[in-house]
């Protein structure tokens, strides 16, 4: 299937900030959407820190350290529009599937969350109905708007890593996480190792085959074009580093998204299944 040229009108999306999300300013005609699944640390008030330290909300068990910032900085300089969490992970994890036992983690690299240790089902649903679905909901609506302006866009979603697990320093640079759909994910992994100077993982250090994760609900499963983007947190932790990958990316993305180096089809809804399938 492929979506009717796009109206001659721009289509014009809105800033919005909602109690699950922040949606940032774009157009749709760019073709992209960019997502970022743990963009911040914080907590409502009414959780306090979840019984847990301030030293453990700044590690990278509460967010992706840095990731929020390329999102934004990627987004704006492409003109696309940005969906982004506002709580911190450990509240719940809006890259999961809602049937997935890591989806309110009790136990996260070593830190027992004593807010989450003793989960009712009653708070479980209540934090899906608060901040995950909604996250989801705003995600769908941008998608289903682009679709019915002939529109197929491409996803990008953002994430980071840590720069060693469990004392093993991570030699990648940065990744490109997909399960079937080659389209964005082919080019991306071309584009950013045409740079000698960094290694780019092809999932991994992790794999972007998991069933139910932000990415599956919302590009395999509509067949639309995505990616994740993974890039190591001691790269972005700083603003200069921070402004130096999004420069990057959008370089990059601008030449997929422009048919450069793109696959022909990377705007076509087209379906792949998945390796989880």
């Amino acid at each position: 299937m492929r979506p009717e040229t796009a109206p001659a009108a721009s289509v014009t999306i809105e800033a919005e900030t909602a109690e699950a999300f922040v949606r940032r300013p774009g157009s749709l005609d760019v073709g992209l959407i960019v997502l970022c699944d743990h963009a911040d640390n914080a907590l409502p008030g009414e959780y306090g820190s979840l019984g847990l330290p301030p030293s453990e909300l700044e590690r990278h068990i509460a967010y992706d350290i840095g990731a929020r910032a390329v999102t934004e900085r990627l987004a704006d300089k492409l003109g696309a529009p940005a969906v982004l969490t506002r709580f911190s992970r450990l509240l719940i994890d809006c890259n999961r599937g809602e049937d997935d036992p890591t989806l309110i983690m009790r136990l996260s690299d070593g830190a027992i969350v004593p807010g989450n240790r003793t989960l009712s089902d009653g708070e479980r649903e209540k934090r899906i109905m608060r901040f995950y679905r909604p996250y989801h909901e705003a995600i769908g609506a941008l998608l289903d708007r682009a679709l019915a302006s002939g529109i197929a866009p491409v996803l990008l979603s953002m994430h980071s890593f840590t720069p060693q697990w469990r004392g093993k320093p991570r030699p990648w640079h940065g990744a490109i996480l997909w399960d079937k759909d080659p389209r964005l994910a082919g080019p991306l992994i071309e584009g950013l190792r045409a740079d000698a100077a960094f290694v780019i993982g092809d999932n991994e250090p992790y794999s972007g085959r998991l069933k139910g994760d932000c990415m599956w609900r919302h590009g395999t499963s509509r067949g639309l074009s995505h990616a994740i983007v993974e890039v190591r947190q001691d790269l972005i932790a700083t603003e200069s580093g921070q402004r130096e990958w999004a420069d990057r990316l959008a370089s990059v993305m601008q030449r997929i998204l422009a048919g450069r180096d793109g696959d022909p089809d990377l705007k076509r809804v087209k379906h792949f299944g998945s390796h989880t399938d």
